[in-house]
């Protein structure tokens, strides 16, 4: 009887230790180097001063295209009041693809390839897809999702964190 006790306190304790790190408002974004479509580079410290969505996603993923319509009118409706949206695409997904699946949708936010898979590994050894971070002007992770999000509450968090100075 003792036993289990101290067992599933060791357990209580590692599960609140990995909450904390998993879900910590003050987890930074890991240093990166996101290579756009246009050839050019975005840096992680670039993304401070702005709230950003970082959606990792493929041209074969299903629910990563069903999903997009819904990252482009979130895009536009936080646009203007300093939000940005950059989608990285997966390391297995040809060049020839994502450009064109950006064009042929128009896409208006920035697209990087992850040729490597360096951005996937430094970004939590992303496999899933999609999987979306979301980033506060500090450059710190606020939330993860895996699968699709739920738009009208990341709609609410982001309002949130636009709200923040």
């Amino acid at each position: 009887m003792k036993r289990n006790l101290v067992i599933a306190a060791i357990v209580a304790s590692c599960a609140v230790v990995a909450g904390a790190y998993l879900w910590n408002d003050s987890t930074a974004a890991p240093a990166s180097t996101f290579v756009l479509l246009d050839g050019s580079q975005k840096h992680t410290a670039d993304l401070k001063g702005r709230v950003t969505l970082v959606n990792f996603w493929a041209t074969s993923c299903v629910t990563c295209v069903a999903e997009m319509p819904q990252l482009i009118a979130t895009h536009d409706k936080y646009k203007d009041r300093g939000f940005d949206t950059l989608a990285v695409a997966m390391q297995y997904d040809p060049p020839s693809y994502v450009v064109n699946y950006v064009q042929t949708r128009k896409l208006p936010f920035q697209v990087a390839l992850d040729n490597t898979g360096a951005l996937a590994k430094s970004w939590g050894d992303v496999q899933l897809t999609p999987t979306t971070y979301l980033v506060n002007k500090r450059g710190q992770i606020v939330k993860r999702y895996v699968g699709e999000p739920n738009f009208p509450e990341l709609h609410q968090l982001i309002e949130q964190l636009l709200a923040e100075t």
